[in-house]
């Protein structure tokens, strides 16, 4: 079992940036792709990219491309999400994922294990 917790989520204004993390416990996560997903209220689960197990390889949702940069730290067992230029619309629940394979699911459903979320805000 993989426990993850994701952390450094809160309120910016726009043009912002904010760095969250995903510290996992309970396995390693150095042979597991990493993902992170977004939720705002009312609307669908969002991929919004993820990272290989070497991270050697991202991948990232348009709607972030440019902005949004995933890294891994196998030693400490954490994946971080740095995001700057925020806008509104980035404004949701975003939420790591663990998957003990070689590609990077854009899919939900190909994920095995889930954080509980951290609140991103950004006023205008």
């Amino acid at each position: 079992q993989v426990q993850l917790v994701e952390s450094g989520g809160g309120m910016v204004q726009a043009g912002g940036s904010l760095r969250l993390s995903c510290a996992a416990s309970g396995r390693t996560i150095s042979t597991y792709a990493m993902g992170w997903f977004r939720q705002a209220p009312g609307k669908e689960r969002e991929f919004v990219g993820g990272i290989k197990w070497n991270g050697g390889s991202t991948k990232y949702a348009d709607s972030v491309k440019g902005r949004f940069t995933i890294s891994r730290d196998n030693a400490k067992n954490t994946v971080f999400l740095q995001m700057n230029s925020l806008n509104p619309e980035d404004t949701a629940v975003y939420l790591c994922a663990a998957r003990p394979t070689v590609t990077i699911p854009e899919n939900s459903s190909g994920y095995v294990y889930w954080g509980q979320g951290t609140q991103v805000t950004v006023s205008s």
